[in-house]
């Protein structure tokens, strides 16, 4: 295995649990987080003894800018 791998790995996982942090402490204090899961083409289905969520559009839109965090710094890397 690559050495700059397992940094990679352990950087992302501090990065994540940092983010989840802050969230879970700054959520009440942040009404701006409401539109996050009710976007035009999240599912949500509830009835008497079943309720479903599949947040559809919440999830490509947080691909998207996972991807382009991922992706930009390769384009200001200097060769």
């Amino acid at each position: 295995m690559n050495a700059n791998l397992g940094k990679l790995i352990m950087l992302v996982g501090v990065v994540l649990v940092i983010g989840g942090t802050t969230i879970y402490f700054l959520a009440d204090k942040i009404d701006r987080w409401n539109w996050l899961g009710n976007l035009p083409g999240d599912i949500r289905i509830e009835k008497e003894n079943f309720k479903l969520f599949a947040p559809i559009t919440t999830s490509i839109l947080l691909t998207i800018i996972l991807n382009l965090l991922i992706t930009l710094p390769d384009c200001f890397k200097i060769y």
